[in-house]
């Protein structure tokens, strides 16, 4: 099975690329009527038959509008009938499955899960995409990968053929942020923590010097999220969404198996012992809503957390960003809180935060949860292969609305209309801005058919980013050393992960004694951990003796 697999991660993309690298001519750029004999004459000509309809799936929040503006101007340019399927975040894999069961499949097929590719390449569901049609079709989204992310160009390929158009996140550089309450810290007399004693001294501190001032012993240094920084600093991450892999000499180690474990989880065990931790800690950080609010940290339980990422944590004057002024002119002005600093200081104004560098371990190990560089796979539907000229068109129109190289339409391909939902910020068009009411409606290029294109690996200039570039985030990132799951995985990763969890909860409230951790990596390797192992140390070393271009 593994030796299938290894095609997956071998994907020689674009192997010997040949062809043309300019887009083809499509229809013209959309233009105004400025005349009556123009309007008289545009209503006098019937709109010809739209050539193909297109089924498309996009990252959704909001519905889109039966009558989307964007959709419409897609819809003319290309010739089109474009049917965005609705299908929201929170629910995308189940309501997908349920319209693959009834037998209907989008034509631009996103894989939200990059595990998903081989499920649903060997359901029959996707169609191989030409590399050819690719590099003719699809340049200038090709050229990004090769010139940006050349490490995953070679992904997306089953049994020699090509099956999914890597989508590479180009802010995940930048790991999950290490926060502290910066006015309880200053009211203790401590600094931010460079060390795991460091770290220790901060967190009794904050759990036995009643940092809130109501008298109450009702404040604990971390919860769930911050153990992941403690794990960090032997060198591995545990509490995550998925099984995290790392390098150790030739092949890959599960980080939740290794030895070093046993130490983190004594300093947990002992914490958890002396209340240091929140003892809500098992049902997570999140009471509901949006996932990566804290709410353990807004409420004051805990003084530090590593939850959610460097946007979710900014605040008031963190940078400077454009808005309008009264006189709906662009200006400058300080940006405000967002997510987590703003609900945190809503309830408590005067708290504010900072961030902390992960704090060094034993061995000067350190380092927080990053996420995946490979965020999805942009796929093609069987279907759509089968109607001559489509797959062409698709790949043309996908190109067109995620790597437009003209500024201008790129903008309007991502925010709507210039003039109706934003407007260059200046003369030299480096900044643009949301314009009212669409500055304050969330998602609303969702409800437009706007922004329905692939994340290519070129990092933001806009002025978030530029912040987020002086934070230092790019370094002590772990990462997953294995990107795309292995079918044994596929099958055997809830029950594992369920398993982890369950013991590692265990040793750390001490209903399980932290000796045993040894029966607990048997119980790990004989559930399917075993089989897991064995097939990524396959994949991995596929990958790395495939040549190099």
């Amino acid at each position: 099975m593994y030796t299938r697999f290894a095609f997956l991660l071998l994907l020689i993309l674009i192997s010997g690329c040949s062809g043309s690298s300019a887009l083809p001519s499509v229809s013209g750029q959309e233009t105004q009527n400025t005349s009556a004999s123009a309007s008289a004459s545009a209503s006098a000509a019937p709109d010809p038959a739209p050539e193909f309809t297109i089924s498309w799936t996009m990252h959704q929040n909001l519905p889109v509008a039966e009558d989307a503006v964007m959709v419409q101007k897609l819809e003319q340019k290309f010739g089109v009938d474009l049917e965005i399927w609705n299908l929201p975040n929170n629910k995308y894999e189940s309501l997908l499955d349920l319209k693959l069961v009834q037998g209907s499949i989008p034509d631009l097929f996103r894989v939200r899960q990059t595990q998903d590719l081989l499920k649903y390449q060997e359901q029959g569901v996707l169609a191989p995409i030409p590399e050819d049609l690719l590099n003719t079709y699809a340049p200038h989204i090709l050229q990004a990968i090769r010139e940006h992310a050349p490490a995953y160009q070679d992904i997306g390929r089953i049994n020699g053929k090509y099956y999914g158009i890597p989508v590479i996140n180009p802010t995940n550089i930048y790991r999950v942020p290490v926060v502290y309450r910066q006015d309880w810290l200053d009211k203790l007399g401590l600094a931010v923590p460079e060390t795991l004693a460091d770290f220790e001294k901060v967190i009794y501190a904050i759990a036995n010097g009643d940092p809130d001032g109501n008298g109450i012993r009702d404040t604990y240094g971390l919860s769930l999220e911050g153990m992941n920084v403690v794990f960090g600093a032997f060198g591995q991450m545990v509490f995550t969404d998925q099984l995290y892999f790392s390098r150790k000499g030739q092949g890959l180690v599960i980080g939740a198996l290794e030895p070093d474990m046993q130490e983190a989880l004594r300093y947990l065990r002992k914490w958890y012992k002396d209340g240091v931790i929140d003892p809500e800690f098992i049902t997570g950080e999140n009471s509901g809503g949006y996932k990566h609010l804290s709410h353990a940290f807004i409420s004051g339980r805990i003084g530090m957390t590593s939850m959610g990422n460097y946007y979710h944590w900014i605040q008031d004057g963190d940078y400077l960003e454009w808005s309008l002024d009264s006189e709906k002119k662009a200006r400058l002005t300080p940006v405000g809180a967002t997510f987590n600093v703003k609900e945190l200081t809503a309830k408590q104004p005067q708290a504010r935060v900072v961030f902390g560098r992960p704090f060094s371990g034993p061995d000067g190990r350190r380092g927080s949860k990053a996420y995946d560089m490979l965020m999805s796979f942009t796929a093609i539907g069987a279907d759509a292969a089968r109607e001559p000229g489509k797959l062409e068109t698709l790949l043309q129109m996908l190109d067109y609305v995620s790597a437009n190289p003209d500024p201008e339409e790129a903008a309007s391909l991502q925010y709507g209309i210039r003039g109706t939902h934003w407007d260059w910020a200046a003369a030299d068009k480096q900044d643009m801005i949301l314009l009212p009411p669409y500055n304050g409606i969330f998602s609303y290029q969702n409800t437009i058919g706007a922004n329905i294109g692939m994340t290519l690996p070129v990092l933001p200039a806009d002025r978030r980013e530029q912040w987020a570039a002086t934070l230092g985030l790019e370094h002590d990132g772990i990462y997953n050393a294995l990107e795309v799951a292995t079918p044994a995985l596929i099958r055997n990763s809830p029950g594992l992960i369920r398993l982890r969890d369950q013991a590692y909860i265990s040793f750390i409230t001490g209903e399980r004694p932290i000796e045993e951790f040894g029966d607990f990596v048997e119980e790990f390797m004989a559930a399917g951990g075993e089989e897991v192992l064995k097939e990524a140390n396959a994949s991995f070393q596929a990958l790395a003796q495939a040549p190099q271009r």
